[in-house]
């Protein structure tokens, strides 16, 4: 059964997890363009892109409208019982889908996920329950890595590629 489904953590995936605040305490976030591009082509393939975020941060909600990621969830103390109603809205199992975290909130959604995916600087405690430990860290191109990892498990290469050729 193939992945349709991947599930993004933000802070520590998609960004290194730093929370910088202005003077004017304006919140300040930076997002990996390789990490977007790689979301885009997984989402032209025909496959599935959710954030499940513990956090609430209007600079999230727009990267995932930039990115057009319809399944956005903020503010989720338990990711995996969100995750559960999500893919009985999708007609999805577990088996269908691959998760990125890096810190204890993620730990349970992490579990149920048929490939889970930690960035290289991941807390210990995850990175013992995961699939895939990545090389990248948060916010330096883990979740690129993890999409390419699984554009080549299904033998996606070729179209991949072709999004852009």
């Amino acid at each position: 059964m193939s992945i349709e489904l991947i599930v993004l953590d933000v802070d520590g995936t998609m960004t290194d997890s730093r929370i910088t605040y202005s003077a004017n305490g304006d919140e300040i976030k930076s997002f990996n363009v390789k990490d977007g591009l790689a979301i885009t082509s997984w989402r032209k393939l025909g496959k599935q892109v959710a954030i499940i975020t513990g956090r609430s941060s209007a600079i999230v909600a727009r990267r995932a409208k930039e990115l057009q990621i319809e399944h956005f969830y903020q503010g989720i103390e338990n990711k995996k019982e969100v995750l559960e109603s999500l893919l009985v809205k999708l007609g999805l199992t577990m088996e269908n889908v691959a998760a990125i975290g890096d810190d204890l909130n993620d730990l349970q959604m992490l579990k149920v996920a048929k490939l889970s995916f930690v960035p290289r600087d991941a807390s210990v405690y995850v990175e013992k329950i995961a699939t895939v430990v990545l090389s990248k860290k948060g916010g330096d191109g883990a979740v690129r890595e993890m999409i390419e990892y699984l554009i080549s498990q299904e033998g996606l290469e070729k179209k991949y590629v072709e999004l852009w050729d």
